[in-house]
């Protein structure tokens, strides 16, 4: 094969809509016999590069397609995941993603396999560090896994960016605006995008730029929603620039680098209005200025990387990385002090991570005459991350330097025709270096509280993941699977809030780190037009973290929790224009907040997502007409805690898509019907004046693409 032909082939397999097979329900288009000859895509996120089919667990690849269906009707991350991802929180309509969680537990966010998610100091942010136009597809790993190390206790959520596509120069042109129903004039938002890509000889290319200018959101009641002091999307402005260079070295090797900013910051000419959660007033937003800076993110993520197919009979995938993570948060009322003329100020903070880090993966496959492919590698981590106060200059969170060196084996083989295992371990060595410091004083953030004497805490884990596919018929194929996540507690947090003389760091027990077993058990169905895949999850940690409020701050704590599940999505080919989608998810955990090795008390919203039922319709009236409706209704949920009971609530979205020879337009709608609502978040996690949010009322956007 030729080396353009390798590419084109590669390069193809990237950016084409998924073929139908046994657990994959994803597909959109109407060209069945093109998507048929396509290979199944690999999932980049597991270090075997196994398909759908091929996994002991649930997982999911979203198409481009399926993101460009949602991009029509909202460009909110947590809207899209939450649509897309059965067992994902409803989205929160705010910057910040605290409460969004996959299966109960918190997602490793990755971004082409570089890591997002920040350990030692929880910014909640780590799904707004690129612009969902740069992504090409998105891949789901459901529950624990340490495939990629820290973090996936509840799941790994890939963001793969654009490939450069085949051949000479190509150009793509995007423009969008979006309004409230009611045309306010500050309401409104556009967005504008440019894109280039192309080959020649041996290198490929691609370059990216967005800008984004967000109006502020109406409810259902055409009132201003409030605007949250962590951070927020409304009223903000963005820009993502991506560039990626790639040179093929022969038919099999392959160097490539890419680099992606994404900024966001926040407007300064609205402010929050508390509302009163037990009288139904919502929070809501006036004009005026804002006090301080406005809250902001600002992610740079590289990558090198290193791939050769056939060295001395193995593949071998090399990468090193970095990232830079600014999150600037607005000013609260949690953090007073005494300003030069003894009047009182308000300071705010910002989390200051950075990250460098290797991943060296070799596989071998067709041993034993094709009965086994064992997988193999290291991963190296070093993660530097502080907290500071903006105004006063002072250090909130200390400095904590965090490496991380594991090692993992990994083996596929084959029983049988029918029956496979997978099986592995992974070994983890952590060490965090923290110095001795002194915690501020909550009362006057320019004095001390108490002085922590340092240390070099390290730890060991040795994690398991086993698991068995049986394809029982050609259609129907059963799994189980047992896997561990590691996770670290929200460090920062644990260190700022010390209060106790006395405290050190290497004996303090709230730093353990957080192991977490999952049990599964699932099914797929593949019967030509219609899909099925049906699983069940029990969630266990011995030592997990539940979040609790004292005096408007969260506090992390340390205990005992199980969560169990389930999930059911079916899709229904009608015809090959009209296309059907259905789930039901189910989640449910309990933690021991009384420490005696018994779980008592059921986790909140700020944990476990409701029980969700969601309903769609694809349907290609023509080759240049398309629309796309869905329905999302939220089940009410009971907890023990009366005033986190949530009244649940259903929406319904729906786009319309024209192709013309001198480009694509666009016509989405969120929140169709207008229904008036209080958020999940704003309900179910977090007893507050200051957040008790409605959610977004009907959003009319227009867009347009062209290509050439």
């Amino acid at each position: 094969m030729t080396l353009l032909n390798t590419r084109s082939l590669l390069l193809a397999s990237g950016i084409t809509a998924l073929a139908p097979a046994i657990g994959h329900a994803q597909e959109t288009g109407s060209e069945d016999s093109t998507a048929s000859a396509m290979p199944e895509l690999v999932i980049s996120a597991t270090r075997n590069r196994a398909t759908v089919s091929q996994t002991p667990q649930r997982t999911r690849i979203i198409s481009r397609e399926e993101i460009e269906q949602q991009l029509a009707i909202s460009d909110d991350p947590g809207q899209v995941l939450s649509n897309l991802i059965p067992s994902y929180s409803p989205g929160r309509q705010k910057l910040t993603n605290a409460g969004e969680t996959l299966r109960g537990r918190a997602p490793l966010f990755m971004v082409d396999g570089v890591p997002q998610t920040n350990p030692l100091r929880d910014s909640a942010r780590d799904s707004y560090t690129i612009d969902m136009d740069m992504v090409e597809r998105i891949e789901v790993i459901y529950g624990a896994s340490a495939e990629h190390g820290l973090g996936a206790t509840g799941g790994i959520i890939n963001f793969v960016t654009r490939e450069p596509e085949s051949g000479s120069l190509k150009q793509s042109v995007t423009a969008k605006v979006t309004t409230d129903d009611d045309v306010s004039s500050d309401g409104q938002g556009y967005k504008l995008g440019y894109r280039l890509s192309g080959q020649s000889g041996q290198w490929d290319y691609l370059a990216g730029a967005t800008f984004q200018e967000r109006g502020v959101y109406y409810d259902g009641k055409d009132e201003p929603i409030g605007i949250a002091y962590p951070g927020e999307i409304q009223n903000s402005q963005s820009y993502d620039l991506l560039a990626k260079v790639g040179y093929w070295i022969d038919d099999n090797q392959n160097v490539e680098f890419f680099v992606n900013r994404f900024d966001l910051e926040g407007g300064d000419d609205y402010r929050p209005v508390s509302g009163d959660r037990d009288n139904g007033v919502p929070t809501t937003a006036e004009k005026g200025d804002l006090p301080g800076e406005p809250g902001y993110n600002e992610v740079t993520t590289a990558r090198l990387s290193y791939t050769h197919a056939d060295w001395l009979g193995n593949e071998v995938d090399a990468q090193l990385y970095s990232q830079a993570f600014r999150a600037q948060f607005a000013t609260t009322p949690y953090f007073p002090y005494q300003d030069g003329s003894g009047n009182t100020q308000y300071d705010q903070t910002r989390n200051e991570s950075d990250k460098l880090g290797a991943k060296f993966t070799l596989t071998r496959g067709g041993l034993f005459n094709d009965h086994l492919s064992l997988t193999t590698g290291l991963d190296l981590l070093q993660d530097e991350t502080k907290q500071v106060l903006v105004h006063t200059d002072r250090v909130y969170v200390p400095k904590s330097r965090f490496r991380n060196v594991a090692a993992f084996l990994q083996g596929d083989i084959k029983v049988t025709d029918r029956l496979s295992l997978h099986t592995g371990v992974r070994q983890e060595h952590a060490e965090l270096d923290v110095d001795t410091y002194q915690t501020i004083d909550r009362s006057n953030v320019t004095q001390d509280n108490v002085t922590v004497e340092g240390g070099k805490p390290d730890f060991d884990e040795t994690l398991f993941n086993g698991g068995l596919i049986y394809q029982v018929t050609d259609w129907a194929q059963v799994y189980a699977n047992y896997s561990e996540g590691f996770g670290m507690p929200d460090v920062g947090r644990v260190l700022r809030g010390i209060s106790t003389p006395g405290q050190d760091v290497d004996t303090l027990l709230e730093l353990q780190p957080i192991v977490t077993e999952q049990r599964e058990i699932g099914a797929r169905f593949d019967w030509d037009r219609y899909e099925l895949e049906v699983s069940y999850f029990e969630s266990d940690s011995d030592y997990g973290e539940r979040l609790t409020e004292e005096n408007g701050v969260w506090v992390g704590n340390r205990e005992k929790t199980e969560i169990k599940g389930a999930e059911v999505t079916a899709s229904a080919r009608i015809t090959a224009q009209h296309k059907l989608g259905a789930s039901y998810t189910y989640t449910d955990g309990e933690s021991d907040t009384d420490g005696d090795g018994d779980v008592d008390t059921e986790l909140t919203g700020i944990n476990i997502p409701p029980q969700t039922v969601k309903l769609s319709w694809s349907a290609a009236w023509a080759p240049v007409l398309s629309s796309h409706l869905q329905y999302s209704h939220f089940l009410d949920r009971n907890v023990d805690n009366d005033e986190l009971d949530f009244d649940g609530y259903g929406l319904l979205d729906g786009s319309v898509v024209y192709r013309s020879p001198v480009g694509q337009v666009s016509l989405g709608i969120e929140n169709l019907l207008d229904t008036d609502y209080f958020t999940y978040y704003s309900q179910a996690a977090r007893v507050s004046d200051d957040y008790y949010f409605r959610g977004r009322g009907r959003t009319v956007s227009l867009g347009y693409q062209l290509d050439f």
